[in-house]
């Protein structure tokens, strides 16, 4: 049966079933392609955008911007300064005055509820650009990049996500591998373990997919990898955090020892960026002063063939493209 996905918001992954995300991962495929061939399109023409950021952001607006341009779409963006959502004016409010002018809304901010929300009340599709607990669009361009970088089915690869495995992005790579059948590893201190509902979902879910979901503090966990993965050990706002997070996290840091561990020579580095590898930050920079090495990954492995961390932000780009002509293209 054909994949229609006209009209539908993006808000997790949880929504989507193993051939709608497929479906979304060829799409995406097909339209790098077609970039990389200089072809360009026409499969948003007409369509208007608007970007919601209460979050900072790099890759996540330039890849909805250059994408939605190189099909022909227009975009507003609008930050926490620049819209009244929730100052003056309700989210209720902005989502149905925002479904009047714009084909389609992206948020990037805080709370989840919020991105629901807005698809609640919008009567438009609505992208969740990066919530507390899920990160969507990156998860699709890390699997995207797993894809381009091994010979295996997805159903035969392991991903290991070293550190923080109970961060929305960590969350978010759960629910895909969940959904397609991959082996899926979270590697890190049980103080940072996951929530126990979300190892449930996923595990009910890998019934039907095939997918192995774990979690653990044993580097044997490591062995047979195809991929690891880390974020910052600290985001936005958790400054407070670093010391307590550099304590618990340091013995997760992605080394050339760790990559090692993988006993597989052709494991790529993956991280959704930005990065602390070095100290050329003023964060990471400052930090050091205060006597906290805030790396969660070493320039042996983020510099090294095996990271295919620009590629994977690359494809950022393309998969949120995918998702904008499935849900409100001229297709």
């Amino acid at each position: 049966m054909p994949v229609n996905l006209k009209g539908r918001s993006f808000l997790t992954l949880k929504d989507f079933t193993p051939d709608e995300i497929r479906y979304m991962l060829n799409l995406a495929a097909d339209l790098k392609a077609k970039k990389r061939a200089g072809i360009r399109g026409n499969l948003l023409a007409g369509k208007n955008i608007v970007l919601l950021f209460e979050k900072t952001s790099t890759r996540t607006r330039c890849a909805f911007e250059v994408a939605a341009y190189d099909e022909g779409a227009n975009v507003t963006f609008l930050d926490s300064k620049s819209s009244q959502m929730g100052k003056k004016e309700t989210m209720v409010d902005t989502a149905k005055v925002l479904g009047r002018f714009y084909d389609g809304i992206e948020y990037r901010g805080y709370d989840q509820k919020v991105v629901e929300g807005l698809a609640a009340n919008a009567g438009v599709p609505v992208w969740n650009g990066l919530t507390d607990v899920d990160h969507p669009t990156q998860a699709l361009a890390d699997i995207l990049t797993l894809m381009e970088n091994t010979k295996k089915p997805l159903s035969k690869c392991k991903l290991v996500f070293c550190g923080d495995t109970r961060n929305n992005v960590a969350y978010c790579l759960m629910y895909i591998c969940a959904k397609l059948g991959i082996h899926y590893v979270g590697w890190g201190p049980k103080e940072l373990a996951p929530a126990a509902d979300v190892v449930e979902y996923c595990r009910e879910v890998g019934k039907e997919t095939g997918a192995v979901v774990q979690y653990g503090e044993d580097k044997e966990l490591l062995k047979g990898a195809d991929a690891l993965y880390t974020d910052i050990w600290a985001s936005m706002g958790e400054k407070d955090k670093i010391p307590e997070r550099v304590k618990l996290l340091t013995p997760y840091r992605v080394t050339g020892e760790v990559l090692k561990a993988t006993e597989n020579p052709d494991c790529i580095f993956l991280h959704c960026l930005p990065s602390f590898h070095d100290f050329d930050t003023t964060m990471a920079a400052s930090q050091k002063e205060l006597g906290y090495d805030i790396r969660e990954v070493t320039d042996e492995v983020f510099l090294s063939p095996n990271s295919k961390v620009f590629d994977e932000a690359e494809n950022r780009m393309h998969t949120i493209k995918a998702v904008m002509v499935a849900t409100i293209g001229n297709v």
